[in-house]
């Protein structure tokens, strides 16, 4: 969610934090993000090439050649040979080898239990005179966090040099070809593990020494993934994996990249997006992305709140879910993310409640249209889902908040369609949307006129 002011970094007490913050927006509703975003496959990004050959161009080597070369390399990455990987490379294009060696060794750091490179089409992506380049599939598994392989696309050329044979010289960069991004193929990596928590960070090391600043920061995004993970569980239960990984870049840029190619990240601080989702078929893994300079601006209560309600949409399917009513995503993760915060419900609740001394109690619950918007009513939509989730755990109870939830979410159709809605609350709370919205309008003049 869009930040409205800069951060007020100096936190001793709750009353603290607030104390000279009038009109700014602090922890949660400082940046947040909605969380629906998905990779696609990586084909659709690529610049239009042509797989003719061109005058001088190589002939192409067979599959088996190309299939072999790259057996050699996943088997290098998984055993961690170097010299093995380094081996498949060219090594007169100093630069492109440069940049394998880094790959390498970011790589050597990955827990990783799968890894394969292979091609997806046997036909060229481009023929030409620098080599023969293939579009691949990039298939990967993180130990102990991804239930099954992750599928990428990226450009390999390739390039036959007396006495080596057959040799990767190249990406297709050349040929305005882009690999699906990924943490490690661009500078160091630096890889922190919690005890439910991976984080892998772009690490900005100056003469190959991390800075102290920057490995405690990297640790206490651990260390908050993983308090997460339990305060996540005792509300919505232990449906989910109850792990996390989150990709840190040192760029805002490489951020939205990670993100799913999602612009304007500069004022959200972390979100949730499916990565490895061959196809749109659902079966990608849930990371969260840091960006760097919002989540830098947030205090610690802030950053704790923020990254509890992202691990809200990892353990509620909120990356993945287009159908349940964006009041009750959005709620639930702000209503676990506030939940023993410590944070006074007219702080929180500030911008909605300047929205009513002007305007009055809105009349129907956020929607799509509000959480697509910005500023001051964007953030009014997150607070008005807050505290509608929050009214059904303080009438309810948590369990029914949940249920909700899980029962929206297994509607068969589009939550585009009122009457889901209403059925789920009926069916969960008794009580129809009309007088939902009139119990909910109740509670927040109560809390907020």
């Amino acid at each position: 969610m869009p930040a409205k002011g800069n951060v007020d970094s100096r936190v001793t007490t709750a009353s603290a934090m607030f104390a000279g913050l009038a009109g700014l927006a602090i922890v949660a509703n400082l940046a947040v993000a909605v969380g629906y975003l998905a990779f696609h496959d990586g084909a659709g990004r690529a610049a239009a090439a042509s797989s003719r050959p061109v005058a001088g161009a190589l002939p192409a080597p067979s599959v088996a050649t190309v299939n072999a070369l790259l057996q050699r390399r996943s088997r290098a990455v998984l055993a961690r040979d170097r010299a093995a990987f380094l081996a498949t490379v060219d090594p007169s294009g100093q630069a492109f080898h440069a940049g394998q060696q880094v790959l390498f060794d970011n790589l050597a750091k990955v827990p990783l239990s799968a890894w394969r490179e292979s091609l997806a089409d046997t036909r060229p992506a481009v023929a030409a005179d620098d080599g023969w380049t293939a579009r691949l599939r990039l298939t990967y598994r993180l130990r102990g966090f991804d239930r099954r392989d992750l599928v990428y696309t990226e450009y390999l050329t390739f390039d036959r040099r007396p006495g080596t044979g057959w040799t990767v010289s190249g990406d297709g960069a050349a040929h305005g070809l882009r690999d699906d991004p990924q943490i490690w193929n661009s500078g160091g990596l630096t890889v922190v593990h919690g005890r439910r928590s991976l984080v892998l960070a772009e690490d900005g090391a100056v003469d190959g020494e991390l800075p102290a600043a920057r490995t405690a920061e990297l640790r206490d995004i651990a260390a908050r993934l993983d308090e997460g993970v339990g305060a996540v569980s005792g509300v919505v239960g232990d449906r989910w994996a109850r792990h996390a990984v989150a990709l840190v870049p040192a760029t805002e840029q490489k951020a939205e990249e990670l993100a799913g190619d999602v612009r304007n990240l500069g004022d959200i601080a972390a979100l949730a997006a499916v990565t490895g989702d061959e196809g749109g078929q659902g079966t990608g893994e849930d990371r969260l992305v840091i960006t760097p300079t919002a989540f830098g601006r947030l205090t610690a209560l802030g950053r704790r709140v923020v990254l509890t309600h992202e691990l809200v949409h990892v353990a509620m399917g909120g990356a993945r879910d287009g159908k349940t009513p964006m009041w009750l995503i959005e709620g639930l993760a702000d209503y676990v993310g506030y939940k023993k915060a410590g944070v006074p419900t007219r702080a929180a609740g500030r911008e909605l409640a300047d929205l009513i001394a002007t305007g009055g109690v809105p009349a129907t619950l956020p929607g799509a249209t509000e959480f697509a918007g910005s500023g001051d009513r964007l953030s009014a939509a997150y607070e008005e889902a807050w505290l509608a989730c929050r009214m059904v755990a303080e009438r309810y109870g948590e369990d029914r908040l949940v249920r909700l939830y899980r029962t929206a979410e297994a509607e068969p159709e589009d939550s585009g369609d009122p009457r889901l809605q209403d059925r789920a609350l009926r069916s969960v709370l008794g009580v129809g949307t009309d007088r939902f919205v009139a119990l909910w309008r109740a509670y927040v003049r109560r809390e907020l006129a």
